[in-house]
């Protein structure tokens, strides 16, 4: 089984990366400036020229790129190729406005196909792996972009995409799938389905899990119910999709594929650049895309870049689990609430706890309600009034200390909330601004 997919990149020195990612910036600020008049004029505005970036260490002299960029500019407005050049298109919806449309060349396939196999082969698969990829395919990145991955490595595919999930139980079990790509939440589903029809999968044994926040006491509640190892990969749409940063067999932060993807952590209010180990906004700069590449591009995710040597050996820095986002974290009664805060609590609470959850949001009389909807095993319900009220008191209690903000439980029953196959939702935010 290969360690790598290509080690010579994946463990070349700090000072050599620096060397490479110094040139590729370079030449994609001189490609962007001299192709693309929107950043143009944003460097234009700063009084910044391509002659002005001889270094990584300038790209702090850059502007920064936002969602909102890419839909002012919808659909094609951001493209810097050419469009004969460009070979496929995928879009985002995103919470508000205009689909974020991003454009790729043949080049952009095959970097984002490289770092999809690195992310495989990061995981312990190989070239024997059968990979049942039950992300969606279509404009969401997701699907394709493991499919590929599995492809370049030389790997069986199996396109199964999201839905039917009693098909896609079968079919992981005749093709005899030893890695499967979904949400976490899916994850957990499919889980909890086999055990109800009483499948095995023996031949499962990695899990590539993304496009969701999702905690560690997920992971090992995944693992427990599937019998794997569990992986975190990250990526978005507009970086280039799966595979820009995923978990070694370490699983202590996923690696950021620097030779391709520069990141930033800043401060959220100053936009100030921070320091390793430090928690803010994440920002990539596309160092080799061509079709639409992005500088100093805003995520909006919240996390840290870890610098810690890894006992893998990739030398490429680790991000952190992402604990929520700059732009949609929930603001209740004037306190920053995030959805990853309430999961940990949660999954954490023990035995009655079922990994199903709905965080609702109203206002009534100009004050914010805030309730959690929890599912519970049937055998809490079967219990005394007086146990029922108890749990729920204790869970108020331990979401309270989280949060630091007064929350309603509310109790249900096992199979009452909805599932869903993709990307779960978990928040229903009813207030009126």
């Amino acid at each position: 089984m290969e360690k790598y997919y290509d080690k010579k990149t994946e463990c070349m020195s700090r000072s050599e990366l620096k060397a490479l990612q110094s040139e590729r910036l370079v030449k994609l600020v001189d490609y962007v400036y001299n192709n693309n008049a929107i950043y143009r004029a944003k460097m234009d505005d700063i009084k910044v020229k391509p002659s002005d970036i001889k270094s990584i260490d300038d790209i702090v002299k850059l502007p920064f790129t936002t969602k909102k960029d890419l839909r002012d500019n919808y659909p094609f407005g951001m493209f810097t190729a050419p469009r004969k050049n460009i070979v496929r298109l995928h879009a985002s919806s995103g919470t508000s406005g205009k689909l974020t449309v991003v454009g790729y060349t043949k080049k952009d396939i095959d970097v984002w196909a490289e770092c999809a196999a690195r992310a495989l082969v990061a995981a312990g698969a190989d070239k024997n792996s059968i990979v049942h990829v039950s992300y969606g395919y279509g404009l969401f990145t997701g699907g394709l972009g493991l499919h590929y991955g599995a492809e370049k490595l030389g790997a069986v595919a199996v396109p199964a995409s999201s839905g039917n999930t009693a098909r896609q139980i079968s079919l992981m079990k005749d093709f005899q799938a030893n890695v499967l790509c979904c949400t976490p939440s899916y994850a957990i589903y499919l889980g909890e389905e086999m055990q109800k029809s009483g499948v095995e999968l023996p031949d499962l044994k990695i899990g590539i899990f993304g496009a969701e926040p999702w905690s560690d006491t997920m992971r090992k509640k995944i693992e427990k119910l599937l019998g794997i190892k569990a992986y975190d990969i990250y990526g978005l749409s507009e970086i280039t999709g799966p595979g820009v940063a995923s978990e070694c067999s370490d699983q202590s932060g996923c690696h950021i594929y620097e030779d391709h993807f520069y990141p930033e952590i800043l401060d959220t209010e100053t936009l100030e650049p921070l320091n390793y180990n430090s928690k803010g906004e994440l920002v990539f700069t596309t160092l080799t895309k061509e079709g639409i590449p992005l500088i100093r591009y805003r995520t909006r995710d919240i996390t840290m870049l870890k610098d810690e040597k890894c006992p893998c050996g990739r030398t490429f820095v680790k991000m952190g689990r992402i604990i929520g986002r700059s732009d949609d974290m929930l603001i209740i009664r004037g306190v920053n609430v995030f959805p990853s805060q309430i999961e940990t609590v949660l999954l954490n609470y023990g035995d009655g706890v079922l990994p199903h959850y709905e965080i609702y949001v109203d206002r009534f009389d100009s004050t914010d309600y805030f309730e959690i909807r929890v599912e519970m095993t049937e055998s809490i319900f079967s219990d005394e009034v007086k146990k029922i009220e108890m749990v729920k008191k204790e869970m108020e209690s331990k979401l309270q200390s989280m949060l630091g903000i007064s929350v309603n439980v509310k109790l249900v029953a096992p199979s009452s909330l909805p599932r869903y196959e993709g990307k779960a939702k978990r928040i229903i935010d009813n207030r009126k601004y």
